[in-house]
């Protein structure tokens, strides 16, 4: 019964795709892409957290921060990466406050970089019980598609055709629009329930490194520098700046590069590209950035939600 219904949904989804794409006419300018959240899946304030910073976060709303996204415009076409528990607020931000074209699919796509919470538990809010929406796109790595088809409420979105899956190859370039184009690439994370990619991201003028996740930098196939210096900006993990931060746990249950780590192996001229992101809420960056002034990490700067980023 399932699949049958899957099938049925993936016609429906097919031939509203169709619908979409012959109703949108010419894009107007201003392809750009747009930090949507800086924090680590958790947010700030953060759960069991009773931090100066996060009690203040929960007295004023002002003061808090959604876990770590990008959007992608080009007119309007809007694609978010990652589904985050912020996903209503962050497309209600994409769209600048004004109603999307069409209430049940306000997205022309989410891209997911893997299936760690704060990266895709926010696909509930397409559900029934929220939004409805209407054969919404979700690209994803096989692995990572296998994991929402085979498991429950995942599973529910796409049979009842919430959600369409379109599978991503590592490594080939996929065009949303003419002129916005992503490149899935493989990094080493955690991957208890799916595989991990960062994305290169390519507009008309100007490219983006987005890897909000990774274990080590040692780790991957790729030099670092190589990698930032190929791109106009980077936003990469800057979970913990220092691998105190979080009593009782291991930093090897938990693996990121430390920022200092991050700023070792970048050259001062690369530093300038790099924004960092999805910082944990015990990073004190969150709150302060004098330990950006030092001489081992100047020339590194924090993301800030909201900031446009040309392409």
């Amino acid at each position: 019964m399932a699949t049958s219904r899957s099938r049925v949904a993936g016609v429906l989804c097919l031939s509203a795709a169709v619908a979409v794409s012959l109703a949108l006419g010419p894009a107007p300018p201003g392809v750009r892409a747009v930090v949507l959240g800086i924090a680590q899946d958790g947010g700030v304030p953060h759960i069991g957290c009773r931090q100066d910073l996060c009690v203040a976060a929960r007295r004023d709303p002002a003061r808090r921060q959604r876990v770590a996204s990008i959007g992608l415009v080009d007119g309007d076409q809007r694609f978010l990466i990652d589904a985050t528990p912020d996903l209503p607020s962050q497309i209600e931000s994409l769209w600048e406050g004004e109603a999307p074209p069409d209430r049940r699919r306000p997205l022309s796509g989410i891209l997911l970089t893997h299936a760690h919470v704060g990266h895709y538990v926010g696909l509930v809010s397409l559900g029934r019980e929220a939004l409805g929406a209407d054969c919404v796109p979700v690209y994803a790595t096989p692995r990572m598609a296998r994991f929402l088809r085979e498991n429950a409420p995942w599973s529910e979105l796409v049979a009842r055709g919430h959600i369409e899956l379109r599978e991503l190859s590592p490594g080939r370039e996929l065009h949303l629009t003419p002129r916005l184009h992503v490149t899935p690439v493989l990094v080493p994370h955690r991957d208890e329930l799916s595989d991990t990619v960062g994305f290169v991201v390519r507009g008309p003028e100007r490219r983006v490194l987005y890897v909000p996740d990774i274990d080590k930098w040692a780790r991957w196939d790729r030099r670092l520098a190589d990698e930032v210096r190929a791109v106009d900006a980077a936003l990469l993990d800057g979970t913990f700046l220092d691998a105190a931060e979080i009593p009782g746990r291991s930093q090897e249950d938990i693996p990121h590069p430390l920022v200092g780590e991050t700023a070792a192996l970048l050259p001062a001229d690369l530093r300038a590209r790099v924004r960092l992101i999805h910082l944990n809420h015990t990073n004190r960056l969150l709150w302060t950035t004098d330990a950006l002034g030092e001489p081992a990490l100047r020339g590194l700067t924090v993301a800030r939600d909201g900031e446009d980023l040309p392409l």
